[in-house]
Formats: structure tokens, C-alpha cells, sequence
């Protein structure tokens, strides 16, 4: 069973981590998906996001220890949530990585493969501050860890329509190769949060956390 990484955080928060190499059988026996979420795993085209969809949901319910499994429905925005739980959750994948976290809290998780091409978008997510913390030996990770930190707060927030570079910042840091952590903010109009980015390298993908 391909479960690389479940790590209990502090305060009360947990992550998960999932290499994806089964095919869609091993999740649909073990998911027993409740009809709406039925209704939304038909509407995914692609065998790679299907599996990418259930992979997440199946690594949520093992971290929940539950023996009956808790829907995990959408709102709006597109946020997932845990039916009936305080818990908030957030998910992301990478290529054959599903990575998940859990909290009573606002949270959000980003996984991402390191690839040269990130630096096509830097002008959208960097600003002239975060440019500053970056090194010529480590710049390609630290650009990872810049945009997953700020996917993780787009999470968090959960409500759409914040800008990368206007509405979320990210504290000038040194990046750390093993089990990094800076600070992360959002402001928006009245809106004002900080939260703790916890981020670290898993072999060629970057892991980032927002709490």
C-alpha cells in the first residue's frame, strides 16, 4: 500500500501523503462513494485526475481512523469539506502524488514536481519583496515553495478570487533543504490572516502547508 507519509501536526492537524499505482477498481471497492460524490467523479474526464480524485479522498479516509467513511462534498467555491466534521481539509496532487491535511482550522496543502518551466509564470505569483530571498544555487526549489506556499493560502482563504501577487505575500525566507517554515499572509479589502507555511523536498516534489 503506497502510503509514503501520515504525520499528526500540532496543534490537532494531520498530513497524509499517497503515491498513486493502482488503477480505479482498488479505490471504487474500498470507497463506497455516496451518490453525490458519485455524481461528481462521472462528470472528470481523464483516467489521470479520476485517479488523482479518488486517490485523495481514499488517503483522507484512512487519516480519519473512521470505520464508516464521512462524505467529502464541495461548496461553492470548490472547497472540499468533511460532512458532519469541524475538521477542515484540504487536497492537492502532483503528477502520482496526492497529498492531504486535516485541521479544526483554516489550512490548505499544495504538492508540487519541481520543473524548469515554473520559471515561465514567476512575473505572476512573485512580487519584488519575495525576490529578494532567492538564491542562485536553490532558486528553481524556493520558486516551488513560493508558489505552493501561495496555492496553500488560496486554499485556505477558499473563496476565489485573490491575486497572487496583490492579495497574498509571503515573508522573505532562507530556504531550508530538509523541513522549512516562513510566514505567509493574505490581505484583501478587510480581510487580514497570517498563517504558518511549513514546507520540504520529497524527492523531486515540494511539499507546502498553510496553517
Amino acid at each position: 500500500m503506497p502510503l509514503i507519509l501520515q504525520e499528526r501536526l500540532q496543534p490537532a492537524a494531520e498530513l497524509g501523503l499517497w503515491d498513486i499505482k493502482e488503477e480505479e477498481v482498488f479505490f471504487l471497492e474500498r470507497l463506497e462513494l455516496y451518490p453525490k460524490e458519485q455524481k461528481e467523479l462521472d462528470h472528470i474526464k481523464g483516467q489521470g485526475r479520476r485517479l488523482e480524485w479518488l486517490a485523495g479522498r481514499y488517503l483522507l479516509h484512512l487519516m480519519s481512523g473512521r470505520q464508516i467513511r464521512g462524505a467529502c462534498y464541495k461548496d461553492e467555491f470548490g472547497k472540499p469539506h468533511l460532512e458532519n466534521s469541524e475538521y477542515q481539509i484540504s487536497i492537492s496532487h502532483s503528477s502520482n502524488l496526492a497529498a492531504v491535511i486535516a485541521a479544526p482550522k483554516e489550512i490548505g496543502i499544495d504538492i508540487q514536481l519541481i520543473v524548469e518551466k515554473i520559471e515561465r509564470i514567476v512575473h505572476k505569483f512573485v512580487n519584488s519583496e519575495e525576490i529578494t530571498c532567492l538564491e542562485p544555487s536553490t532558486r528553481l526549489e524556493q520558486l516551488h515553495v513560493l508558489w505552493g506556499a501561495k496555492e496553500a493560502l488560496y486554499k485556505a482563504y477558499g473563496r476565489k478570487e485573490l491575486d497572487f501577487i496583490k492579495h497574498i505575500f509571503i515573508k522573505p525566507f532562507q530556504y531550508n533543504l530538509k523541513n522549512g517554515r516562513c510566514i505567509g499572509e493574505i490581505k484583501k479589502d478587510s480581510y487580514y490572516k497570517k498563517f504558518d507555511i511549513f514546507y520540504r523536498k520529497i524527492n523531486n516534489y515540494i511539499l507546502v502547508y498553510a496553517i
